[in-house]
């Protein structure tokens, strides 16, 4: 190249420099040291190093990205128009109403009474029974529903599962017809609220035939003595189902306990680690009196009870979902936003797999419960099709919150990212309504034809 074609490209570099950005470069980087390392790079890194720096300056618009979903094999798309509209009610209902107030009631153990009324005006309760001003939806309604309330929160989600699965539960499938007219219309607009006593302090697996909670019948009145725990709505509410065990024949059977009966107290239990918006009640009745007309007509066995269990089992298998999925989406938009070493924590590859791991889990326990309830809307659900749900669905959930928890650090404890909520509330979910043993045990029964429980 002659003197002149150098003279002329070193002049026409020279007019294509932006002197200003020239000078902004500058005072933040030293150029002289700048050109000295770029003059060492070979043609290879060269043609690199520019390729970055086109590729940056390219004024391509950045990927949006991809939404925050919990239902990666899009199950909500199998539903009917007219139920995707009611999920989608219900989560607005979560995200609006109940999100902005939960974490502050949780952190208080107090109930948000306000939100009753409001969640009457969904017209959800009591969701698959008929008449008595129940909507009489399928069965994959009620866990889709349980699920959307978990999701935010799953002390809201128990509330609502012992209202209307429980309690409403036991007077439609077992109360008579003069009961189911007394109480499952106003229980219906949550104008009154129903409780579940079964567990008592030395009771909880072996409720079948180890109550210890008495019920002697004198003419046309009924004497109960013992004790409930754990009973969840106990301490506000207006009728208590209580199960217990009848002196003259040994068998179980279930009583509708108004609150302000003489021989009932309630004492609301302290210091749980988990569902402590749920107001938990310890029961004791000295010498309750109930007459013959408030005992439940079709409750004369445990195995009456169980049939309530089986029905609420499925949903709480639903809810573990909920729960489950709530962790995720947190933690996944954590992930998006949370930045170190320059770019979201998302974009490395340690989080991906945690986050990979969770979805995977999550997917599994969706579709799960999902035929879970087709079975249940086709009259073929079991006790071991409901307890298998229960057990995978519940160990798998605490799987994915302490994965949500991880991705988190340490802002994975703190109630304002809501994970901390979720990791806590899973663990009293993977004990009620059964335990991860007493299920196994109920499919291990199913499937080999021998009980192990004793």
């Amino acid at each position: 190249m002659s003197m002149y074609q150098k003279l002329k490209q070193a002049w026409q570099l020279y007019k294509n420099i932006d002197i200003d950005a020239l000078n902004k470069l500058a005072a933040k980087v030293d150029l002289g040291a700048v050109m000295h390392t770029v003059s060492k790079l070979d043609d290879a890194q060269l043609q690199g190093l520019m390729k970055m720096l086109a590729s940056g300056s390219s004024g391509k618009k950045k990927k949006p990205a991809p939404p925050v979903d919990g239902d990666f094999y899009d199950l909500a798309g199998m539903l009917i128009p007219e139920q995707r509209e009611l999920q989608l009610k219900v989560r607005a209902f979560m995200e609006t109403e109940v999100q902005p107030l939960v974490n502050d009631y949780w952190l208080k153990a107090e109930f948000p009474h306000e939100l009753i009324p409001k969640m009457a005006a969904l017209n959800i309760c009591g969701v698959t029974y008929q008449g008595y001003g129940c909507p009489g939806l399928p069965f994959l309604m009620e866990g889709i529903l349980a699920m959307e309330m978990a999701r935010v929160d799953a002390s809201i989600a128990t509330f609502f599962g012992v209202q209307s699965g429980l309690s409403m539960g036991s007077i439609y499938m077992l109360g008579s017809e003069a009961q189911k007219q007394q109480w499952l219309p106003g229980m219906q607009q949550m104008q009154l609220i129903g409780a579940f006593g079964l567990t008592e302090p030395e009771v909880g697996s072996g409720a079948a035939g180890g109550l210890t909670t008495t019920a002697k019948r004198t003419g046309d009145t009924w004497v109960l003595n013992g004790q409930k725990k754990w009973i969840g709505n106990a301490p506000f509410a207006d009728v208590i189902i209580i199960w217990a065990r009848d002196l003259d024949d040994n068998n179980v059977k279930g009583f509708l306990v108004k609150k302000d009966t003489p021989g009932l107290h309630v004492e609301k239990m302290q210091d749980k680690m988990a569902l402590r918006i749920v107001q938990n009640g310890i029961i004791t009745l000295t010498d309750c009196t109930v007459t013959e007309a408030d005992r439940l007509e079709k409750a004369n066995t445990f195995k009456d009870t169980a049939e309530v269990l089986r029905m609420t089992r499925a949903g709480v298998a639903w809810e573990a979902v909920g729960c489950a999925r709530g962790a995720y989406e947190n933690a996944l938009a954590y992930t998006t936003q949370r930045k170190q070493f320059g770019k979201p924590i998302a974009a490395f590859q340690l989080i991906q797999n945690h986050l990979v791991e969770m979805l995977s889990n999550l997917t599994a326990m969706q579709t799960l419960v999902f035929r879970l309830s087709q079975l249940q809307d086709e009259g073929r659900l079991t006790d071991e099709h409901a307890s298998l749900a229960k057990v995978f669905c519940t160990l798998r959930t605490r799987d994915i919150v302490s994965r949500a928890r991880e991705v988190m650090g340490g802002n994975g404890i703190l109630l304002q990212y809501n994970v901390a909520r979720f990791v806590a509330d899973s663990e009293a979910i993977y004990s009620y309504e059964g335990t991860k043993e007493i299920n196994s045990l109920i499919v291990g029964r199913g499937i080999t034809g021998y009980s192990a429980f004793v």
